[in-house]
């Protein structure tokens, strides 16, 4: 996997079933179009943050569940290619109406940084999206290269740090407006994968006591960094 397209989203509580089916209907069109894995992580510890969170970056209503998500393709080559597919297949159409508000959707097309660990069966999804000054690109990757060891060595199975690709500003909700961007930084978009939220809280505490975390200097405004806990609900 090299290229990664990101998705937060707004749905109503009400609608969980209904989503998780509407995505889980679509995977087999999409498998077919060359993507490789699809991620649906349902909010499962998103806290309010100060300056920014997921639930301010979608909007969020309070009989809504704030969504992070994700397609895997092998390049952007074939992601622009099953994109353009997509719109173009009538059984896109035929799905009906979609189970949440599309126009607050934050989307973006990412390519990947760093992606380790084995993976395997996942119970739990850290998701984070955060704003790094572009001249701190190979700054960011060396952070990133030196962190995910410490989270498997700690009970994480995957770790995936991806730089904006294809980041567009929205009309109603974007990525950068979500971190608060400005004109010099980019969009990372990452995420860490665990076999259940009891490991995850576990792994966090021994991970961040691990004396080499304390080593690590973060290149970016940690105060404008979103993220939360998910647990998945679609992964196929």
């Amino acid at each position: 996997m090299s290229y990664v397209e990101g998705f937060l989203v707004a749905v109503p509580a009400a609608n969980k079933e209904l989503y998780r089916k509407h995505a889980q209907d679509a995977w087999p069109m999409f498998a077919e179009f060359g993507m490789t894995r699809l991620v649906e992580g349902w909010g499962d510890d998103v806290p309010d943050g100060k300056v920014t969170d997921f639930k301010r970056a979608v909007n969020l209503k309070p009989d809504e569940v704030a969504l992070f998500s994700w397609c895997e393709y092998p390049s952007k080559e074939i992601r622009d290619a099953a994109g353009q597919k997509m719109r173009a297949d009538p059984r896109m159409h035929e799905m009906g109406q979609m189970p949440f508000d599309g126009m607050r959707m934050v989307l973006g097309g990412f390519s990947v940084m760093v992606d380790e660990g084995p993976g395997g069966k996942m119970g739990h999804i850290d998701g984070y999206v955060l704003a790094v000054p572009k001249a701190n690109k190979e700054a960011y990757r060396e952070m990133a290269t030196k962190a995910a060891p410490v989270f498997l060595d700690h009970g994480a199975t995957r770790v995936v740090e991806s730089w904006e690709d294809d980041v567009k500003d929205g009309k109603v909700t974007d990525f950068r407006r979500a971190v608060n961007a400005t004109k010099d930084e980019a969009i990372v978009f990452s995420w860490v994968e665990w076999p259940s939220k009891e490991a995850r809280d576990a792994g966090w505490a021994k991970a961040m006591s691990d004396p080499r975390m304390m080593e690590i200097a973060m290149p970016f405004d940690g105060k404008r960094m979103v993220h939360g806990g998910f647990a998945p609900i679609v992964d196929v």
